[in-house]
């Protein structure tokens, strides 16, 4: 039950998000299935408290500088990883990969930061974002049974 809830809580946590749940699970012996599913949803289930904190809860926060300055830092970032394709075609491919290519700086706390900070349709986003971290969690099971069975 340990492992299953440090494979949750990673799937959860910025910066960790796929990248680290689906490998912790994997190495902790833990079903395949079960850490899929388990870090793919948890994964696709904080898209929606990330949107409410940047709805509602970022405006009263963006005053002190320390946030101010953190947040910036991540909006530049997430917006250099989409800003081409916006108002394009190609806006729910670019957001979709951005989410899916699972390399740091990646994701779905990113995917959704560009989409708030682009003002973009939510429900195209969320479709986005989830599709992204569908495949994000395909590439990094894969990723992770070959480097394990090498161990």
């Amino acid at each position: 039950m340990k492992d299953i809830l440090i494979t949750i809580f990673l799937s959860l946590a910025p910066f960790f998000e796929l990248r680290g749940g689906i490998p912790y699970g994997l190495a902790a012996g833990l079903d395949f299935s079960l850490v899929f599913i388990v870090s793919v949803l948890a994964n696709i289930l904080i898209v929606f408290p990330i949107f409410f904190f940047l709805d509602h809860i970022h405006k009263y926060l963006i005053n002190w500088s320390f946030y101010n300055k953190i947040f910036n830092k991540f909006l530049v970032r997430a917006r250099r990883k989409v800003e081409k394709k916006i108002g394009t075609s190609w806006e729910f491919v670019a957001l979709m990969l951005v989410v899916a290519i699972p390399f740091p700086g990646t994701g779905a706390y990113t995917g959704c930061l560009a989409s708030w900070a682009f003002q973009l349709k939510r429900k195209k986003s969320l479709l986005a974002i989830t599709l992204g971290v569908i495949i994000a969690g395909i590439i990094t099971s894969l990723v992770s049974l070959g480097f394990i069975s090498l161990i």
